[in-house]
C-alpha cells in the first residue's frame, strides 16, 4: 500500500510539476531519490520512536546487572542483543563503550556491544526488511550479533585490557543518577530522541540516497555484475576495504545496497559493503584512539573486517 501511495505521488509530481519522463534517466534517478528518501525517512523515525519509548524502562545499571547475570558465552550474546537495540552509528556506540569499561563489565564482553551496535539496529532491520524481505534481513541481524560474539570472545581470551587508556579505569560513575521516565515524559524523550537522530542522519541519508540513485541512474549493470558479481572471488574484501573512509549509519547506507543489488552485484558483497562502512568507518577509529591504543585498535579491525568477510562469501553462496 505505502508504495502504491508512493510510487503515484513521486511520478505525479515529477511528471506533472517537473516535467520530467520516467522513462528518461533524469526522471529515473529523480524518482528513485524521492521513492527511497519518503521510504527510509519514515521507517527510521518510526523504529527509532518505538524503541527510545522502550529505552526509558531501561538503566545502564540494569543493563550491567543483566549482562553480569550470564557467564561465558552467554554474556557476549547479550552484550551483542544488546547492541541491536542501542545507540546508531558506530560512533554514538563509543561513550556506551566506555560507560560498560567504568562499571567493569569484561572488555570481552563490551567488545560484543561495540561490534553489533553499529552493524545491526532494528531501524536498519526494519528498511532492509522493507526493501529486501524479512529472510535477507534476518540473516543479516543473525551475522551482525555472530560477528559480535565471537569478536568479543576472542578480544577477551586475548586479555587485552592493557590497550585501554589508563583513566578510563579512574572514572567512576558514583554521583550520576540516571533521569527516570513516567507517563508522558517517555513520550517527550522518544520524541525528541527521534528528532535529534533523524536531524544527525539526514545528511548521511541525502548522501547515500544519491549515490543510489546515481547508480541506479547511470552506472551500467554490465560493469558492475562484471566486478562486483559473485562470481568475482576478490569482490568481497574489496567492498569491505573501499567501504572504511565512509562515515554512515545502517540505514544510511541501504539505499546504496539495493542500488547495487539491482545493477547485479553480489548480495554477500553488497553486506560486507554494508557492514564495513558502519563498523570500521574512519571517525569511529579516530574516536577509539582516545580510550584505546593501536594495538587493540588493529585487533578489533583485523577481527571484524574477517568476520566481514566471511559472511560476504556466506550471503553470496547460499543467495
Amino acid at each position: 500500500m505505502w508504495k502504491f501511495l508512493t510510487d503515484t505521488i513521486w511520478a505525479k509530481l515529477i511528471e506533472g510539476i517537473l516535467g520530467l519522463s520516467l522513462e528518461s534517466r533524469v526522471g529515473e534517478v529523480a524518482w528513485y531519490f524521492l521513492h527511497a528518501a519518503s521510504t527510509i525517512l519514515i521507517l527510521l523515525g518510526l523504529g527509532i520512536f518505538i524503541i527510545s519509548i522502550l529505552r526509558t524502562f531501561i538503566s545502564t545499571e540494569k543493563i550491567k546487572k543483566f549482562i553480569e547475570s550470564h557467564k561465558g558465552i552467554k554474556s557476549n550474546v547479550m552484550a551483542s542483543v544488546l547492541g541491536v537495540i542501542t545507540p546508531f552509528c558506530s560512533c554514538s556506540s563509543v561513550p556506551i563503550f566506555i560507560g560498560f569499561i567504568e562499571a567493569g563489565i569484561p572488555t570481552g564482553v563490551v567488545f560484543s556491544f561495540l561490534i553489533t551496535s553499529p552493524i545491526v539496529n532494528e531501524a536498519a532491520f526494519l528498511i532492509l526488511m522493507t526493501i529486501f524481505g524479512w529472510k535477507v534481513a534476518t540473516i543479516y541481524a543473525i551475522s551482525g550479533i555472530v560477528i559480535g560474539v565471537l569478536g568479543g570472545m576472542l578480544i577477551g581470551k586475548l586479555k587485552m585490557e592493557k590497550y585501554i587508556e589508563g583513566y578510563i579505569y579512574k572514572m567512576h560513575l558514583e554521583g550520576k543518577k540516571e533521569k527516570i521516565y513516567r507517563g508522558r515524559e517517555r513520550l517527550t524523550y522518544a520524541w525528541k530522541e527521534t528528532k535529534d537522530v533523524v536531524i544527525k542522519l539526514i545528511p548521511y541519508m541525502i548522501v547515500g540516497i544519491g549515490i543510489g540513485a546515481f547508480i541506479h541512474g547511470w552506472v551500467p549493470t554490465d560493469l558492475l555484475s562484471k566486478y562486483g558479481g559473485k562470481d568475482n572471488f576478490f569482490a568481497v574484501p574489496i567492498a569491505t576495504l573501499v567501504a572504511i573512509p565512509l562515515y554512515t549509519d545502517a540505514a544510511g547506507i541501504i539505499p546504496v545496497a539495493e542500488a547495487l543489488i539491482t545493477k547485479g552485484v553480489g548480495i554477500g558483497t553488497t553486506m560486507a559493503f554494508m557492514m564495513a562502512a558502519v563498523a570500521l568507518s574512519l571517525p569511529e577509529m579516530l574516536l577509539l584512539k582516545k580510550v584505546i591504543k593501536l594495538p587493540l585498535i588493529a585487533t578489533f579491525v583485523g577481527i571484524v573486517g574477517t568476520g566481514i568477510i566471511a559472511v560476504g562469501y556466506l550471503f553470496n553462496y547460499i543467495a
